[in-house]
Parts: structure tokens; sequence; C-alpha cells
């Protein structure tokens, strides 16, 4: 067995077979034979599980000086055990948009054969890692089911380092004015800043719309919408590709956790869709994502050959990575870098502490989660059983005309409740722990993307002030300079706007997850107190 040195922190999904590795940490390799990028491996403390490959080293080589690479796809994606469920993708507008034609289009989407159209155009710098899957289709029957147990997993929890080809070359060609589009940025790609009383704001939503994501099985009953597409996860992914792809200062919401073994169920399924229907929801709300070409293609489209020319068209699509900025109208006030350092610094750790909490609380909901269907469920059950025990046992006096037998029917009474309520632990986390789990999981993977946009706009305040000295040392004009700042604020706008619209959907998401969470364990232990005053008044 070899050994190998992390180069980069990795941390494991709760309840999935990864190991949580960090930098420095010497590991003994144990298999290389899994897949997909993974190798599995020991750490000092005997500890076994999963780790990307590239993310650790031999020992017998060098370190080498670059961001953590991509992550690797889902071990077992490749050759999936499983059937993808589409997911009915209806658009449910909160306004009237009758002058659309593609929401006056046919209430069914035709069934669309694209298993041999390639996901991604290999001409295009971005990649994508789509789940093999069969013909998309509008009628799908899932025929197989999952076991609870059987849920072996490899789950993909962040986008790690998306922005190293970003930060390599399209930031400092922006900052010095080398990157250039064809032709001319239309009105309708443009983006406006603005700077106002509660901060610097992207252009608000004027038009506020909202998408719904309904299980496949309900499709004939969606046909009395104005329009519903039918999508498989696939094309979720290169959604969100594509979004990563373009808006390079903007952290994409996450997709769901993906499975990589194992057979659907119905709980599965409901559950997946809430996430994903939660990754709709941040799209719909975020004020740049819900205008953007590729998403309102998504949400819109219902002919096949429109999809296509479509799709083909935000593969190519310009104005990605560092040419986004090129669309951006920010305000001509020029900002001080000493107050955006400060600023950016101020997000930076909030976001570090921000993500350690959500780490902590996920952990402590998926340990709840299992205590209430595991530990919690069988302690009440045995203090039902025990209570049974004691009125089988009363129930063998036969004394005729037994003036005893009201109380061995209350004692049998406080058995079947005390069962209950162990029944009601196991069904309650769907109710509160979860949907908090699922908050978490956006935000998780939110954060996850916010250090790597610091660093982008660390790296263009730093080319700022070198091309700063350039111009003291006489070797930049000072027009040049002007320009270069000019460029560096365009980004520290977008940053700015980005982190005001973080902390306002922040707070709102927060609000509602947590007074939800609260309403619904008050309501639980509600009804738990009302059946222990049934199982109480029978002794009256």
């Amino acid at each position: 067995m070899s050994k190998v040195r992390a180069l980069y922190d990795f941390s494991a999904e709760p309840g999935s077979t990864e190991l949580s590795i960090s930098a420095g940490d010497i590991l003994t390799v144990t298999r290389r034979d899994i897949g997909e990028g993974w190798l599995e491996g020991s750490n000092s403390d005997g500890k076994v599980g999963l780790f990307p490959a590239a993310y650790v080293e031999d020992l017998n080589s060098e370190p080498p000086n670059i961001p953590p690479p991509p992550f690797p796809s889902a071990f077992g994606a490749g050759e999936p055990k499983y059937e993808q469920p589409n997911y009915m993708y209806s658009e449910v507008p909160a306004q009237d948009w009758t002058n659309s034609s593609d929401w006056q289009s046919q209430s069914a989407q035709p069934e669309w054969d694209d298993g041999d159209e390639e996901w991604d155009d290999d001409s295009e710098t971005g990649t994508t890692h789509p789940v093999s899957q069969g013909p998309a289709s509008a009628h799908l029957q899932i025929s197989k089911s999952m076991s609870g147990s059987d849920l072996g997993r490899v789950n993909v929890g962040k986008s790690f380092n998306r922005f190293s080809t970003f930060v390599k070359s399209g930031s400092e060609s922006y900052i010095l004015g080398n990157l250039k589009v064809s032709g001319i940025i239309q009105d309708k790609d443009k983006i406006v800043i603005y700077d106002t009383s509660e901060g610097i704001m992207w252009e608000p939503i004027t038009e506020p719309y909202s998408c719904m994501i309904a299980s496949p099985k309900k499709e004939s009953k969606l046909r009395g919408l104005k329009s519903f597409i039918a999508y498989q996860y696939k094309h979720f992914d290169w959604l969100h590709e594509r979004l990563e792809e373009k808006f390079s200062i903007i952290p994409i919401p996450p997709l769901p956790d993906k499975q990589i073994s194992g057979r659907y169920e119905e709980q599965f399924i409901e559950h997946r869709k809430t996430q994903l229907q939660a990754f709709v929801n941040c799209v719909c709300r975020h004020p740049i994502l819900s205008r953007s070409s590729v998403w309102n293609h998504f949400i819109t489209c219902t002919d096949e050959k429109q999809w296509k020319l479509g799709k083909r068209k935000a593969e190519r699509d310009e104005l990605v990575g560092a040419k986004f900025f090129l669309a951006l109208n920010a305000p001509e006030k020029e900002l001080e870098t000493f107050i955006v350092e400060q600023e950016t610094e101020d997000c930076s750790k909030f976001i570090t502490a921000m993500d350690t909490s959500i780490k902590i609380l996920s952990s402590t909901s998926y340990d709840q989660t299992k205590k209430y269907q595991g530990l919690y469920k069988k302690d009440y059950e045995k203090i039902g059983q025990a209570f049974q025990s004691l009125s089988y046992a009363f129930s063998l006096d036969k004394t005729p005309g037994n003036p005893r037998m009201n109380l061995t029917n209350a004692i049998t009474t406080t058995s079947a409740i005390y069962l209950e309520i162990g029944k009601m632990f196991e069904d309650q986390p769907k109710n509160d722990w979860e949907p908090l789990g699922d908050v978490l999981h956006i935000y998780k993977g939110i954060i996850s993307s916010f250090p790597d946009i610091i660093n982008v706009h660390r790296n263009t305040l730093n080319k700022h002030k070198e091309c700063e000295r350039l111009a003291h040392e006489a070797k930049m004009s000072p027009s040049e300079l002007k320009d270069v700042k000019k460029r560096a604020d365009v980004v520290s706008y977008a940053l700015l706007a980005e982190i005001n619209h973080f902390h306002n959907e922040r707070a709102v998401d927060f609000k509602g997850a947590m007074q939800s969470f609260l309403a619904e364990q008050i309501k639980f232990y509600q009804n738990i107190v009302d059946k222990l005053n049934v199982a109480l008044s029978a002794y009256d």
C-alpha cells in the first residue's frame, strides 16, 4: 500500500462514504481501482473512505503550486445502476405574459429524442459531466425503487475552483483592456449596477415570476397550465454548467446531490424534487440569473428544433468568464480601494464563519433526523411495549365484575399512545429538520464559491496596484492607468452588488426557515402533549 500527501482540504458529505482530509495529511491508499477520479484510503486515525485522487500526491513527487483541480465526477456516474426520473418543469408567472408566444404554446411538451445529442460542444472551453442517461421523454414511468438502507453514494458537495482559468487569464486580460468580443454587445445583454442609499445593487427585477418543479407522475395534472416542460436531470446539469461558465462573479446555487448507486423510491424522488425546487427559486429571485438568455431559453422553449438552436447558442456565448464584465454598466463614481478592500475582507470573514456554522448545523440536522427515525422512535416504542406488558399482566386478573378493568384499559391506552408517539418521531423530520437541511444545502453550495470569487477580486485589485507602480515609474501612461482603474471598479461594483444580494436573500431565507422550523417543532410537541392528555384522561 502506497502513501500520499493531501494537497488541499476536502470535506466529506455527512452519511457518505467520503473521507475528510486536510492539506498536509499523510494517507494510506488501499484501493486505486475505484475509478472516476477517486481513491480509497485511510488516515492516521484509521478511518477509511473515498477522496479525490487529484487532491493528493505521491510522497515522492513535488507538490504543484496550483489551485485545487476540478472535482471528479460522481463515482459510478458513467455506468448508472438506476433510472433517472424526468422532472416536470412548469412556469407559473406572477403576471400575465400573454404577449409571449412561448407561453401560448401547446400545453404538453412533445417527446424529444436527444439521447444521441452531445450535451456540450467540444469546441467550447466549458466542459460538463452529465449523468449518462437514455433519451429524454415527456412521459416516464418509474418502475424501480430504492431501499432506504441502500444509499451508498459519493456526493459532490462543492464546485471547487471553477475560476482557475478565469484567474489565470481572463481577469488579467480584462483589467489590461485586452479582452474583446466580436461585434457590439446588444442592449438585452447589458447589465446595470446602481449605487443606491442601501448600497451597491444589481438592476432590480421588474416582473417577478416563479417556476414549479412537479413529480413526473403528476404530469397529467399539469396540462391545465399554459406551459410545462419535461426535463431529465442531465438538462439541469447542462444549465448549471452554462450559468457557472457565464456568470463568473455570481455563486450559482447547487443542484440536488447525485445518487450513484441503488434504486429509486418515492421518498427519495420527492426529496430530490424539493432540493431542485430550491435551486429554481434561487435563480428566479436573482436579478441577473432570472433574466439571462440561457435560463429563459430553458424555461420557455417547447420546440425541439428551437431548443437545440438555443442550446448551441448558449454554448457559443462570448460573454462568459471575464468577458461577462464587458456587459456591465457600472456607476461612473470611482471607488476608494481601501473601502472596497475592507468590505470584501469583512465578507470573507463572514463567509468563513458561515461556512463553519452551516457545516455544524448540517451535521446536527443529519444527526437529529437519524435520531428521530431511529433512537427516539425506538425509545418511545420500548416505553409503549413496557406499558403493554403491564396491561397484559393486569388483564390476567379474571375476577368476576373486576372493578380494576378500567385501570387495565387505561394502561393499554397509554401503551398505544406511546407507540403512536414513536411513529410520530419517525415521520417528523420531513416537516422540520429536512426542510432546514435543504436551506443549508443551498447555502453550503453558494458560500463554497465565494472564496474563489473574492480571490478573483483580490487579483483584480493587485493588478491595479501593480499598474499604479508602473505608472509611478513612467512605464504606463496616466490615461492607461485611469482605464485600468475603471475596469477594476467594474469588477468591484459587481462583487459588491452580489454581496448585497446575498445578504438580502440570506436574511429572507433563514428567517423563513427558522420560523417554519420552530412552528413545526411547536406543532409536533403540542401534538405529543395532546396525546399524553388523552392517555391521562383515560384514568379519570
